[in-house]
């Protein structure tokens, strides 16, 4: 899909990987503050807005971290353009939450055209191939069927499963020595094929800005957490500059 940005959009901000979980109160506390205060005209949510998603009905439930991050985001969502992703944890986020957020659902990959420049938006995992065993996984949970058959199960059955299979995914981690990151050459090759020059995308955790040859390049974003040893959050801004090329700047979430 192509975005084509409105000529008064100014400055974006691009953010991912925030994990929203009621056991993580700072994190969300934080993320709550910075979409209250953002001057962005437009944010973009590039996957894994929460730890994990079992479908819309889960709005329902009360889940404390759900319902004060969607009220924020409706916030936002009435005074600037907002955009939400999903990533490998939240992939099952569908129409109701988008409307009750008022953000606009964003495919992944999304090329957004700004500023003269054309800017592939993702949230990496497709990216990372080199670990087979999750994009067999991958392909299959994003199927219409599979998704149709896992909604039809009870919420405390899809809750209790995507629990399971969290807990699972944090086990191999940890007994695995490899760290399976984006393959630049698949990164390069989406980005041709999108007559691109810059892809953005978080999911690896590891926020940097790579070059991938002369003509283009990859910003990683930051993933938040403000409840652990090591606190973290961020934002990656664009700001249109006329004249001169776009500014990129990576800013602290105020």
């Amino acid at each position: 899909m192509e975005l084509h940005a409105p000529n008064h959009w100014q400055t974006l901000d691009f953010v991912s990987d925030l994990h929203l979980q009621d056991s993580y109160p700072r994190t969300l506390r934080g993320f709550i503050d910075y979409l209250d205060s953002s001057p962005a005209d437009a944010i973009f949510i590039l996957g894994d807005l929460f730890e994990f998603w079992v479908g819309d009905d889960w709005i329902d439930e009360p889940q404390d971290a759900h319902r004060q991050c969607l009220d924020a985001l409706a916030r936002a969502g009435r005074r600037l353009a907002l955009h939400i992703m999903r990533g490998n944890r939240d992939f099952l986020m569908g129409p109701r939450l988008m409307e009750e957020c008022g953000a606009r659902d964003l495919p992944d990959p999304t090329t957004l055209v700004f500023g003269g420049e054309r800017i592939v938006l993702g949230h990496g995992d497709a990216l990372c191939t080199g670990d087979t065993r999750y994009q067999e996984f991958r392909q299959l949970s994003r199927a219409e069927e599979w998704q149709r058959n896992f909604l039809a199960e009870p919420l405390a059955g899809r809750t209790s499963r995507m629990l399971g299979m969290r807990q699972q995914s944090e086990a191999n981690k940890k007994a695995s020595t490899m760290f399976f990151d984006v393959d630049d050459h698949a990164a390069l090759a989406l980005l041709q094929q999108c007559r691109a020059s810059t892809l953005v995308h978080g999911h690896t955790h590891k926020p940097d800005h790579h070059t991938l040859d002369a003509a283009h390049t990859r910003w990683v974003l930051t993933d938040w957490d403000l409840d652990g040893d090591t606190p973290r959050s961020g934002v990656l801004r664009l700001r249109a500059a006329t004249p001169g090329p776009l500014r990129w700047e990576r800013v602290a979430a105020q």
